[in-house]
């Protein structure tokens, strides 16, 4: 989502339209004279609740059994890291 960029002046005077738009997800920019000053961010919501979200919208589907630990499928024989090898396949 976008941010909403929003003056000293107008924040104060209209700070509750504002905590909605947080509430929704959305950060506030406070500017002061067009500079960016401060931020008002949401809450972060734990991984439970998203995981509850997401079975409530029906996007995952899930038993709430653990899931079993799985061993790697690739294994890295060279002596550089994987991140390493990530960056220079980037380049």
């Amino acid at each position: 989502m976008a941010e909403i960029k929003v003056g000293i002046k107008d924040l104060k005077a209209n700070l509750s339209r504002y905590m909605r738009e947080v509430k929704k997800g959305r950060s506030v920019v406070i500017t002061e004279r067009g500079v960016p000053i401060g931020r008002i961010i949401p809450k972060r919501i734990s991984i439970g609740e998203r995981t509850e979200a997401l079975i409530d919208a029906g996007i995952l589907q899930w038993n709430r059994e653990p899931l079993k630990p799985t061993m790697p499928t690739v294994k890295n024989s060279s002596h550089q890291l994987i991140s390493d090898l990530v960056v220079g396949m980037r380049e």
